[in-house]
């Protein structure tokens, strides 16, 4: 636990408050002493019981379901702060919403990921901690500094404590766009690499096409950031034991598991899914092949380096 004064404060919304008692309680400071909640026609309300002036605050909220109350409820907190004289804001942010809207993939498209960077920055946050962009380019959306931590050296250790690792074992990724992600996991785990090939004709709907890779007679690691329906992980499960596999798990950062996602993984081959608590997972979504890893050590350790100006690139190594 790392013990800090008065000038170290942490307050959280309604997102995902049992991760930041969590880190508050690495940190060893007291959870901030603030409301947030709506009045009677649904607009979100913010009252903060403790002074905040000069103080470093540090908002931990996930944009997560429901999204845009939760976008709200940042931007509404860190407005608060701001006005309240607070020293630095910095937007904790475990799981960063709309990030999968990045880009313009047809005519007339928003890029919403960039429109919500600048509705943190206009609302007075000074910098940015979040974990596992969707696209790493988001980075550059904000021109306030960012902090960008990776869950995957928390899944590997996983993994490798369990002996998940070497050649017997092969990490996949599940589309093209995460290769680059899939290789360093497999370095990790100095295990092989394979592709799912996939298209997707629209939103939430993917087919497999072909496999990329040797994956007969292993066992496979589906690796991804976020798992949202679980349609193309569960697909390239079943693509994996068609072509061999002996045993497929499956991991990512943010687990989104929204609309039929659970049943799709309590229905697939996937032996176990491991995720991380950036994105609370309800009780009645908890069933035995899904595993969740705390991100707050991590998370702590980053805002404790933050408060005492000192490099947070010793994290990633």
């Amino acid at each position: 636990m790392i013990t800090h004064g008065t000038g170290l404060k942490i307050f959280t919304g309604n997102s995902n408050p049992e991760l930041a008692r969590e880190i508050a309680r690495y940190l060893g400071v007291p959870m901030g002493s603030a409301e947030v909640g709506t009045f009677s026609d649904g607009e979100i309300c913010v009252n903060i019981y403790e002074t905040v002036r000069g103080a470093d605050v540090f908002v931990i909220q996930s944009i997560c379901h429901p999204v845009n109350d939760n976008l709200m409820e940042l931007l509404i907190m860190i407005d608060a702060f701001k006005r309240a004289s607070a020293g630095r804001i910095t937007a904790v942010i475990p799981y960063y919403g709309y990030a999968r809207q990045d880009r313009k993939a047809k005519a007339r498209d928003p890029i919403t990921a960039k429109l919500v960077a600048d509705l943190i920055t206009s609302a007075g946050a000074n910098r940015v901690l979040t974990m596992n962009l969707h696209a790493p380019q988001i980075q550059g959306f904000f021109n306030i500094p960012l902090d960008h931590l990776l869950g995957m050296p928390i899944l590997a250790q996983y993994f490798i404590e369990r002996g998940l690792e070497g050649e017997d074992v092969v990490v996949v990724s599940p589309d093209v766009g995460s290769v680059t992600r899939a290789r360093s996991f497999a370095n990790r785990l100095n295990s092989s690499l394979a592709i799912v090939d996939k298209r997707r004709p629209r939103a939430n709907v993917a087919e497999v096409m072909n496999v990329i890779g040797d994956v007969k007679g292993k066992r496979a690691i589906l690796i991804d950031d976020l798992v949202d329906t679980a349609g193309t992980l569960t697909q390239a499960a079943l693509a994996l034991v068609e072509r061999g596999a002996t045993e497929v798990y499956a991991c990512c950062t943010h687990g989104v598991l929204s609309g039929p996602g659970v049943e799709r993984v309590k229905n697939s081959p996937i032996r176990e899914l491991i995720i991380t608590n950036t994105i609370p997972l309800p009780p009645e979504k908890r069933i035995d092949k899904i595993k969740i890893l705390s991100v707050a050590p991590l998370f702590a350790e980053a805002i404790d380096r933050i408060y005492g100006d000192i490099s947070v690139s010793p994290l990633f190594e």
